[in-house]
This record gives structure tokens, sequence and C-alpha cells, in this order.
């Protein structure tokens, strides 16, 4: 896989932020390796064996912890879920309290879904083991941003260069955030889209474009990333209705057709079919959206892969 000089530059996983160019491509890179193993017959390496990894997911998720269950059993790790819901939390115990007990029983890693941002970069500086975050509220969503990008890259060879639109909620999105930070470091554009209620107020800091008109976004870009409205998020009415917001900034085959060019259309999911995007496009040749699940086990087992690198 990766020698021993091409080694990531940060002990965790907590943000694209704290990686550099290199990290991403390293990342990248260990990932494609992966990708071919993932495709054997034979899918399961031993890379991990003396590895004891816990997923600690605060909050629910679905396609994200299966795809790093799945991507730590094909490294051969050993693993211990932790679901929130039905735990101590629920009896009022701290973050730090619950990390330790799992850590008492000698853990490796953690990889740590929850709902405030920063609690990752908290957490690390409190226990001893590697982080990876797995989602931190509306604030960052790493490995989503990888399995992006290492899509895209599959699909058009590089990221460097290329126009990348995000529509849609990006006001309570961390697939945002650690999308636009992860394309703009291999040499993306991006532009954001969506309602002015929906994009946050000095996002153009971040050196990304704005627009409000969809079919402008769409003319513009190579590729969309649609994602979904975060009603869960959301504690005052953004919007007049869903109705109003798919009429304005759904995503729909007659439109994916009128284009000047075909684009290639990616989804972070849960699709809310018919709402940001329809099925006949999310079912479409244009559509990389299953490639992104397949690609996300692949992106994940490089990350834990990389990370247990630096230990010593």
């Amino acid at each position: 896989m990766s020698s021993v000089a091409e080694q990531l530059s940060t002990r965790h996983l907590l943000g694209i932020k704290d990686l550099k160019e290199n990290d991403i491509q390293l990342i990248l890179d260990t990932a494609s390796n992966f990708k071919e193993v993932l495709n054997r017959p034979i899918k399961k390496v031993p890379s991990l064996r003396d590895i004891t990894i816990a997923n600690v997911f605060f909050e629910n998720s679905t396609r994200t912890r299966l795809s790093f269950e799945l991507a730590e059993k094909r490294l051969s790790a050993d693993i211990v879920n932790f679901a929130a819901s039905s735990s101590s939390v629920s009896k009022g115990e701290t973050l730090i309290d619950t990390v330790n007990n799992i850590l008492a029983m000698k853990v490796d890693m953690i990889v740590m879904r929850h709902p405030y941002a920063g609690a990752g970069v908290f957490l690390s500086k409190h226990v001893d083991a590697q982080i990876v975050n797995a989602g931190d509220g509306a604030h960052e969503h790493p490995t989503q941003a990888l399995l992006d990008s290492f899509s895209i890259r599959e699909r058009y060879g590089d990221v460097a260069g290329r126009k990348v639109a995000i529509v849609g909620d990006i006001t309570h999105s961390r697939v945002a955030l650690s999308n636009i930070l992860c394309l703009q470091k291999q040499g993306a554009e991006v532009m954001v889209c969506g309602p002015t209620t929906l994009i946050p107020k000095h996002i153009t800091s971040l050196g990304v474009k704005v627009e409000h008109d969809l079919r402008k976004a769409l003319n513009w870009c190579d590729v969309a990333n649609m994602l979904r409205i975060q009603l869960e998020r959301q504690d005052i009415a953004y919007f007049p209705s869903l109705r109003e917001y798919s009429m304005l900034y759904g995503l729909n085959k007659g439109i994916l057709d009128s284009l000047d060019k075909p684009i290639t259309i990616m989804h972070p999911g849960p699709i809310n079919r018919g709402v940001e995007i329809t099925s006949d496009v999310a079912d479409s040749e244009h559509s990389i959206i299953l490639d992104q699940v397949e690609n996300g086990v692949a992106v994940r087992m490089a990350v834990l892969y990389l990370l247990a690198g630096q230990r010593g």
C-alpha cells in the first residue's frame, strides 16, 4: 500500500480543514488500491488485525455507520458498536465519561458522529485514542467529502479544474463545508446554489461563487452535488413549503436534458425523491450516487489504514 514515507500529517481525522493537499491525495490513492481489493473474490485484508475500533454514534446514521463498519471488517479490525439512544448517555452520562469507559476496554480508535460541532476536536484533547469524525452537527463530514472527491476523480480523471455546484440546504449541511474545503484544496472551483435563507451570509469569504438560479448553476458546472433539505436541523421555516422549494430548486429530467452540456449528478444521501431530485434523475446515467456509496467503503478503509499507520 503506502510506503513509510507516505504518512498523513495528522493523527486524527477531525475535518478537511486539518488536511494538506498531500494528505488528500494520499487518502485517494490508497482508496484506489483498496477499491481494487473490494472487487476481488476475497475482499478482506489483515491490515488492522490487532486494532480495536469503536463506532460511537450519538446521532442516527445508516449509510455512514454501515460503510465504516464494512470498511473495518474488510481490514480485519475488531469492532465495538455503540448507539447513544440505547446507552447511559440517555441517563445523563457525559461524552468524556462515555468514551473513557469505552477506552477502558482498550479501544485504539474511535469513529464518532455527534450532534454538536467540534465534539471530535474536544474529544481528541481529552482521550488517548485516535478520533475519526463521522459528522459533527452542521460542521464537517470529512469522509463524505473525500469519497465525493474520489468519485469525481474516478469520473473525470482529476478534480483540479472541475466546476462543482453544491445545491440545496448549505446552512445546515456538514457535507457542504467539508466538500468546499476538500474541492478547493485540490484546485476545483465551487459554487453554492439555493434560496437566500439556506445560504450562510458570509460564505463568499470561503472563496465560493453564490447563485440563486438553479438553471444558471447547472449550466456553469461539470458536477452538481444535490443536498437534501435537513428539516431535523431547522428550528424555523426557511422557505414556504417543500413543494415550492422543489419547483425552484428540484432537479428533474426535463431540466437535465435542456442543459448546454451533460453534467454529473451526485447526492450524499439519504435522497428525498421528488424534492431535491426526481427518481428519473437519481437513476439516470448522469448519476454516480451508487458509485459514491461503493467508494465510501474504499475511502474509509484508506482513512483507517493510514491513521493506524500513525500509531507508535
